[in-house]
């Protein structure tokens, strides 16, 4: 049986994959607007079993009754799967595809993206990565219309949020996802009255925010130790920071505490306690936290040197040139 439209409201498409997109879908959910159906990235092997999991917003959008559309947008049909729902308008929060120019235009009111950055700063895949490890004191949220170019379309509205000082990347997108939400759905009413006016984003300020690699996530210990803080909170908890151990293996990292009152150790060498490991850098020492040695979980990095049994001489780093 076709949906009917009800006064007052818009018919809407969400599309998002990750956990930080379930907030905006559970908003859109009890508002006053219908979401009709959800796309989403299809089922990925997760885990060291490899098992096949649906998206967190699968399984949310599943319990609300939702169809669910995994097709990618670019195949073939997706148009007319589209043209079926006779959506007014689409909100993305997170989804991980590129949409087309052919599905940017079948949508009446356009595609409303939640982008967790000030625009036009960190436009791309990893804006709150990024900003935690330039050390910027403010990020926020945008809304905006989606447009082919990377996240250069007009900006309906801000939030700001405080970056604390001693914020992970997941810490901060986790506050983010949550507090966006009223932005979100002023903007969908704005859109739905008439009154959104979308303002195109300045040229000047632009800085691009590309997805975080497992190089990238590599510290250098001869960076000061504020930039190391900075990377490895950054990279916390995905793609998680790493280092060489002295045997050679990979050893990730957790949060580190910068520790001003060491100044003796080189970039690199290791002081292990019996309750703490220190770490030398370009400037002064850090003191570790979790670890993750490769094969195990993550456990506190005292236990490991322990078990590591760490020689005076240890050094972090060495093998990949860090």
């Amino acid at each position: 049986m076709p949906l009917t439209r009800r006064i007052g409201h818009m018919r809407l498409l969400f599309a998002g994959t990750p956990d930080v997109a379930v907030p905006s879908l559970e908003a859109l959910l009890g508002s006053r607007h219908e979401v009709v159906a959800a796309l989403t990235r299809p089922d990925a092997r997760v885990g060291r079993g490899r098992t096949l999991t649906p998206s967190p917003v699968r399984v949310r959008a599943e319990e609300a009754g939702l169809p669910v559309i995994t097709a990618r947008p670019r195949s073939e049909g997706f148009l007319d799967v589209l043209a079926d729902l006779r959506v007014d308008a689409a909100v993305v929060v997170a989804y991980g595809e590129i949409l087309p120019r052919s599905v940017l235009d079948a949508v009446p009111h356009g595609w409303v993206n939640v982008h967790f950055s000030l625009l036009p700063a960190w436009r791309g895949a990893a804006p709150v990565q990024r900003a935690v490890m330039a050390g910027d004191e403010v990020t926020g949220v945008s809304t905006f219309r989606l447009t082919p170019g990377l996240d250069e379309g007009p900006v309906f509205g801000t939030m700001t949020e405080t970056v604390r000082p001693r914020d992970t990347s997941g810490d901060l997108l986790g506050r983010l996802s949550t507090a966006c939400t009223p932005l979100l759905l002023a903007t969908l009413d704005a859109i739905e009255d008439g009154s959104a006016t979308p303002v195109e984003q300045p040229a000047d300020g632009v800085s691009l925010a590309p997805k975080i690699t497992p190089d990238d996530a590599c510290v250098v210990w001869s960076w000061p130790a504020l930039a190391i803080d900075r990377l490895v909170r950054g990279c916390t908890p995905a793609p998680g920071a790493w280092t060489t151990a002295p045997d050679g293996s990979r050893l990730g990292l957790g949060p580190v505490r910068p520790r001003p009152d060491v100044t003796d150790l080189a970039p690199g060498q290791v002081r292990a306690g019996k309750r703490e490991v220190l770490v030398g850098t370009a400037t002064h020492a850090v003191e570790l936290g979790d670890v993750a040695p490769v094969g195990k979980k993550h456990m506190a990095a005292a236990d490991w040197a322990r078990g590591a049994r760490l020689g005076d001489d240890a050094v972090l780093g060495t093998e990949a040139g860090a």
